[in-house]
């Protein structure tokens, strides 16, 4: 009955918004790949920002029914039967009555299952579509049959891109390049990849007061050069969402210093490589949001080129969602934990592979500890953290890491305005 009444309240969302994006015409900016969509998405809503008016997904809404409430206007409606139906009439108000309705919108469209973005595909028809990363073992694996059905699936979003329109891609990850055989119009590309349209380089870790504040990077286009510094976030990741978003305001002609400005000014969204204050003058480095293999790689990659006199810790949840790959990229990651870390707590039932990696990695098996909740890694946290250590927490949604970062930060009443998930149905 409830999944029934699901699949009504889903179609009566999508025929009203099919019905409002004829209505009101906007352009629209899809955003695809397996890991970095929500930070790209950010990053050029700052940058359309400064010339349009912008709607942007809120939070990670990237499916069925989180596309249709973006382009409403709407957050959901949860378990509450009347806030459904306040929405699909607020919808039809929307139909029938004139509204300042937006002149961009900005989607996240992703794939949890076969035939997710096929089906949105359907109907979606984006004036710029953007592909971020794949990596080589995708999030939500488990559910296809293989990686490269992933990446098939994620390229309906380029069929359906309107001809006259940009496909803005990832030059630095292999997948998303072979996304170029999709579409015959403009390609676009950005990366740290020479040839890339958008060439960034010399990227480097800001630091206030010998602790990391932000991150800083040289970006080229047409011959032309701007430094670039963001704060309050560290790792590679949000350089590739500043091109992004660079890449769809330079097809937009907007002034690179406009951009520029606008990517400086932007705040961070929680768990995506944020910088917080921890207990004990310590720096924690919350990528809680989620977890796959690339981007955890990535996010361990960052915090060995951090600079500190203290310890680096690594808190690893597992990831989901791999299906026969678990135990093998659990086992790539704990490896590169180890030669990387003084100290790995692993979090989580699957967390066995982490450990084992930890150990191939050249840690000392005191220096690696198990964890069955996330709660209880930050507890114990609080007892061997010192000055000056740097923390980074991360794993995949279900294992809830932001309860680690919660127990060890300076300022635990700020955890509803800096961490993820602090919303009364996740919290209870």
């Amino acid at each position: 009955m409830i999944k029934a009444l699901k699949k009504i309240v889903i179609w009566i969302l999508q025929m009203e918004s099919r019905l409002v994006l004829k209505k009101y015409k906007p352009k629209i900016v899809a955003i695809t790949g397996s890991v970095g969509k929500t930070s790209a998405k950010d990053a050029i809503y700052e940058v359309l920002s400064t010339s349009f008016l912008v709607r942007k997904s809120k939070k990670s809404y990237n499916s069925e029914i989180g596309i249709p409430l973006t382009i409403l206007g709407k957050d959901t409606g949860w378990n509450s039967v009347w806030a459904w139906i306040t929405i699909i009439f607020e919808g039809i108000a929307l139909l029938l009555f004139k509204n300042h309705y937006p002149k961009w919108l900005i989607l996240e469209v992703g794939a949890d299952r076969p035939g997710d973005i096929k089906k949105v595909s359907k109907w979606l028809k984006p004036d710029v579509v953007v592909v971020t990363r794949f990596g080589d073992v995708p999030v939500h694996v488990e559910f296809f049959n293989s990686p490269e059905d992933v990446v098939k699936e994620k390229s309906y979003l380029v069929s359906a891109l309107k001809k006259n329109g940009v496909l803005i891609i990832n030059n630095d990850d292999k997948k998303t390049l072979s996304m170029k055989n999709k579409f015959d119009g403009m390609v676009m590309t950005y990366g740290f990849e020479k040839g890339s349209a958008f060439f960034a380089s010399k990227d480097n870790i800001v630091y206030k007061k010998e602790v990391p504040s932000g991150v800083s990077f040289k970006i080229d286009y047409k011959g032309k050069s701007m430094p670039v510094t963001i704060s309050g976030v560290l790792g590679r990741q949000h350089i590739y969402s500043a091109l992004a978003g660079f890449s769809v305001g330079a097809y937009l002609d907007i002034n690179m210093v406009k951009m520029a400005q606008a990517t400086e000014a932007h705040v961070g969204a929680p768990g995506r490589m944020k910088i917080i204050k921890g207990i004990k003058n310590t720096c924690i480095i919350d990528d809680t949001y989620n977890a796959s293999p690339v981007a955890m790689e990535a996010a361990l990659e960052t915090l060995r080129d951090v600079k500190t006199a203290g310890k680096k810790i690594a808190v690893l949840g597992e990831m989901l969602e791999l299906g026969e790959y678990t135990n093998e990229e659990h086992k790539k990651i704990g490896k590169i934990a180890g030669e990387v870390c003084d100290l790995v707590l692993a979090v989580g039932i699957r967390s066995r592979g982490l450990i084992d990696g930890a150990l191939i990695g050249g840690l000392n098996e005191k220096n690696i500890i198990e964890f069955k909740d996330s709660r209880k890694a930050g507890k114990y946290l609080e007892h061997v953290l010192k000055d000056r250590d740097v923390v980074l927490v991360k794993g995949s949604q279900g294992i809830r890491m932001e309860r680690t970062v919660a127990e060890i930060m300076a300022h635990p009443q700020r955890k509803a305005e800096l961490l993820v998930r602090q919303e009364p149905e996740w919290v209870a």
